[in-house]
């Protein structure tokens, strides 16, 4: 359900290359899914900035998210105590449901942080998750101890070798596995690439530049097999075989 709440300012700290760690406290008793995503209204700027939720607490949220404009350039400036508003609920989130025993989850870059939720909530419901992260180098990775801290067999990739194995997200994916159903969020190259290489179902997180939020505006709009769809209003998550790529 959507809300505007008027959120503080916890903390908003940098973890790596261009990328924060914004602690928001705050009403969320209206509930916030796994692959849902915020929109931050911050002043001076006209569009919010669409942000996905990393996690939820009892008192607040937490976004994850790279420094890539203005926009984001100010929200790392935040500190403790200052206000922000956002509008929370937005979008349809990831179908827990699908998974019956162990999901794979894969996100490249700041793809990962919307997982982050999804291992937890998988995990909390007696789930397996294994959990395959890639990144371009060492100053990149993000989470992977927090992921393991929910219960989630972790393996890492990076382009340059600087840290876990060498190679694209696909190199740390298991040689073999039980997983019945795969969830991803990363580059639409790795996404297409996933979802045509994996021999098991899954959904994907797509990102897209919004403009809106709430599919008025069609800034956002996809090709899927079930025609023009909106990123922001039908998604972000799709099946990966409803994607045309």
């Amino acid at each position: 359900m959507k809300k505007e709440v008027i959120f503080e300012t916890a903390s908003n700290e940098k973890i790596a290359a261009d990328v924060y760690d914004l602690r928001l406290k705050g009403d969320c008793r209206a509930g916030i899914r796994a692959g849902q995503f915020v929109e931050v209204a911050l002043d001076g700027f006209f569009l919010r900035r669409p942000i996905s939720v990393c996690d939820v607490y009892g008192d607040g949220i937490r976004l994850v998210y790279k420094v890539t404009g203005k926009g984001t350039e100010y929200m790392s400036s935040l500190k403790k105590g200052d206000r922000v508003r956002a509008l929370t609920g937005l979008g349809n989130g990831f179908s827990l449901d699908k998974c019956k025993k162990t999901a794979l989850i894969c996100g490249g870059g700041v793809g990962a942080p919307p997982l982050l939720l999804l291992a937890k909530r998988l995990i909390e419901s007696g789930k397996n998750a294994y959990v395959a992260l890639g990144f371009n180098s060492a100053a990149d990775v993000m989470l992977a101890d927090e992921f393991k801290a929910v219960g989630a067999q972790v393996e890492i990739a990076t382009l340059d070798g600087s840290a876990g194995l060498k190679g694209t997200v696909a190199a740390a994916l298991p040689r073999q596995t039980d997983c019945d159903f795969f969830f991803a969020c990363g580059p639409k190259a790795m996404l297409k690439a996933l979802s045509a290489s994996l021999e098991i179902r899954g959904e994907v997180s797509l990102e897209e530049r919004m403009g809106c939020g709430f599919g008025a505006c069609m800034g956002c709009a996809v090709n899927t097999t079930q025609g023009v769809r909106r990123v922001c209003a039908d998604g972000p998550v799709f099946s990966s075989e409803e994607v045309i790529w």
